[in-house]
């Protein structure tokens, strides 16, 4: 964990010396997103590859899908509350 860490404070140090060179944001920016892209493709073949996870897909998409939608709903409920709070009475 303290690895963890001590990359992720040495990239943000590397980043706010570097801020002004574009070149060097610009690489990072195409590095990272093709290291994301690696990451998913290895996810997917690890999960495609557990035979437990896919004899179970039905179950847990279904899973998957009650959770998301109420994580969405919750969000968008609670974003309105927040928008007619803080926002309505400026109208006013």
């Amino acid at each position: 964990m303290l690895l963890i860490l001590f990359f992720l404070t040495a990239g943000m140090a590397a980043g706010y010396f570097l801020r002004k060179r574009s070149v060097i944001i610009k690489l990072a920016d195409k590095v990272t997103t093709g290291a994301i892209c690696l990451l998913l493709f290895l996810l997917g073949l690890s999960v495609g590859g557990n035979e437990i996870i896919i004899n179970s897909f039905a179950k847990l998409g279904a899973q998957a899908l009650v959770l998301n939608a109420g994580a969405v709903s919750g969000s968008v409920m609670l974003s309105y509350f927040v928008y007619v709070y803080v926002f309505g009475r400026r109208g006013k």
